[in-house]
């Protein structure tokens, strides 16, 4: 990292070193023709980022930017305050470096709908080779497949550690007709041991895969850290982006952009940056004393795929669950100095497999699912309340009386988060003030459409036929009989009981998206064209995945890496 020079000229500035920040900066600077600023406000990545296993842990360090949400109403009951934790990136590598390091594309017809909403070169068979540009796949069995790379940045590879529930899990799922699948392949229905962004057992963030390679052999990318940018600077008269100003060691400075400004700041940031410098809805930027210098919807849509932290199952098997104090000197030993990468350490915060499917309530084609489980060997009780509980912001209550009992006996069991991919509740993102360092305003809106419940307990009752397959109760696997807190004037596991416990155990997969949507200027609700452009602005684009048009069947960091490689493209080919 640099120390700024105040007035410095750069061909491209890009802010924010996230996912996106970090793909696009290190292929424009690819030509060394081009000067290429990359500032962020966050440090470097440590040793603790690089261990799988400890990531809820890292989300509670100064890597994050720790938002969180308003109060909610009818969600995030079972949280202090009711307000669900919205983690961030605050570090070289982003959210990439803090995540949970599930790697999982999208389907098909999500790409397709985005061309068709009015989003030219973004169908599924335009998108494709950027995702496989940013891969260097490791995935036996998958070797010969046409739709993986092994050449490129960014490692992708199976966790070599694996537990009997996960195997357990895999065969139930089958045995109830799922197919085993690769759900980054010709087809996503079905179930799969997990693919990570993970490198022989070790994070493979963003910046480890872009940045660190080529930071020292290329003079003309300049990378800032500690410097949080304030406002994008903007010739009202022109309506042309010029500069950025950002704040270093407690002074302002400026940069100026010869060709483009671009913004890659986040789902949360994008927005808050375009609105501190004019850019925004009129009555929002009117009520907090911001000069308007250009009406749009940004951040007036927020999707995200919300979950239920649930159902928990306890099984008969001994010494499987991921607890954390089961990692033993042996493991630690092996992963730090023979370099395994089949250690406890090695699994992605206890995530093993996924799987997709349809509900009973989906309208969908058959091939596009509406339900994901997110099958993890442990739950809060996996760290006894250190890790998870406190990242997540739940109360102490939901650990005590759900939890605590299974952490004191090292119980084994396994969790299956049911996760919603298209819900119909919309959240929204503004401006409390003026100030730049104060955090944006999140309302979620999490289960406003009381649709989405029902969906994700459709979801439930699924995973509960699963659990009743012969590959599970093989091991004893029965449903946690726990009563969650607030939900005891319900029958236990009846289905206004689950409902209570949606809305309770609430969780985000912090994959906020869309703040600054992509679409036609006559959409009502897009900020940027389909080159990402912002709407009657030169010289201003947004790469993130704040430009996701509408919620795809997908976690979204693997997005966001094809966008960043996508926007390199289009960048390059103007200039």
């Amino acid at each position: 990292p640099s120390d700024p020079k105040n007035l410095t000229n750069y061909d491209f500035i890009v802010v924010g070193a996230g996912t996106a920040g970090c793909t696009l900066a290190s292929r424009l600077s690819e030509n060394p023709q081009w000067t290429v600023a990359l500032i962020e406000a966050g440090g470097v990545e440590d040793f603790g980022h690089l261990v799988p296993l400890l990531s809820s842990y890292v989300q509670m360090t100064s890597s994050n930017w720790a938002f969180k949400s308003v109060p909610q109403n009818v969600s995030c009951w079972g949280m202090n305050n009711h307000q669900c934790q919205l983690p961030r990136g605050k570090v070289l590598g982003g959210s990439s470096a803090i995540n949970t390091m599930i790697y999982t594309r999208g389907n098909r017809r999500d790409y397709d709908a985005w061309a068709a909403a009015g989003n030219p070169g973004w169908s599924y068979k335009d998108v494709l080779p950027y995702f496989l540009r940013s891969e260097n796949a490791h995935l036996a069995g998958l070797d010969h497949s046409p739709f993986h790379n092994h050449s490129g940045p960014l490692s992708v590879e199976y966790i070599q550690f694996r537990t009997q529930l996960v195997d357990a899990f895999v065969a139930a799922a089958m045995e109830s007709g799922l197919p085993l699948t690769d759900y980054n392949g010709e087809s996503q229905i079905g179930v799969s041991y997990v693919q990570a962004t993970t490198q022989n057992g070790r994070r493979h963030s963003a910046y480890s895969a872009y940045i660190k390679p080529i930071r020292e052999s290329r003079s003309n990318l300049h990378i800032f850290t500690s410097s949080r940018a304030s406002r994008v600077l903007i010739d009202e008269a022109t309506k042309s982006a010029y500069g950025v100003e950002f704040y270093y060691e407690n002074r302002t400075y400026t940069f100026k952009a010869r060709k483009e400004v671009i913004l890659s700041a986040g789902v949360f940031q994008s927005p808050q940056l375009l609105m501190l410098s004019g850019i925004g809805p009129e009555d929002n930027l009117k009520e907090v004393g911001i000069p308007l210098i250009k009406s749009l919807p940004v951040g007036r849509r927020m999707y995200d795929h919300i979950s239920h932290f649930g159902p928990t199952f306890v099984t008969n098997t001994t010494r499987q669950t991921n607890y954390i104090s089961r990692v033993t000197t042996t493991d630690v030993f092996s992963y730090i100095v023979d370099q395994s990468p089949s250690t406890r350490l090695s699994s992605i915060g206890g995530v093993e497999a996924l799987a997709f499917l349809q509900s009973n309530r989906s309208n969908l084609p058959q091939d596009w699912p509406d339900i994901e489980f997110i099958m993890s060997s442990g739950s809060l009780a996996s760290d006894e309340g250190s890790g998870v509980k406190m990242a997540a912001n739940f109360k102490d209550e939901i650990y005590e009386k759900l939890y605590k009992d299974l952490a004191q006996t090292e119980q084994d069991h396994f969790t299956l988060l049911v996760m919603l991919f298209h819900a119909k509740s919309v959240g929204h993102v503004w401006l409390k003030d003026s100030n730049p360092l104060s955090p944006p305003q999140i309302d979620p809106q999490f289960y406003v459409a009381d649709e989405d419940v029902e969906v994700v307990l459709e979801g439930i009752k699924a995973s509960l036929r699963i659990s009743q397959m012969p590959a599970l109760q093989k091991i004893g696997a029965t449903l946690l009989n726990r009563t969650v807190p607030g939900c005891e004037n319900f029958a236990f596991a009846s289905d206004d009981y689950w409902r209570c416990s949606i809305r309770t155990l609430s969780f985000t997969i912090y994959h906020q998206m869309s703040t600054c949507a992509m679409g036609r200027s006559s959409d009502p609700n897009a900020v940027v064209d389909h080159r990402l452009k912002v709407h009657g602005i030169r010289s201003l684009r947004v790469v993130d995945a704040s430009v996701i048009p509408v919620a795809p069947t997908a976690h979204t960091n693997a997005v966001a890496y094809m966008i960043g490689e996508k926007a390199s493209d289009m960048i390059r080919s103007e200039w």
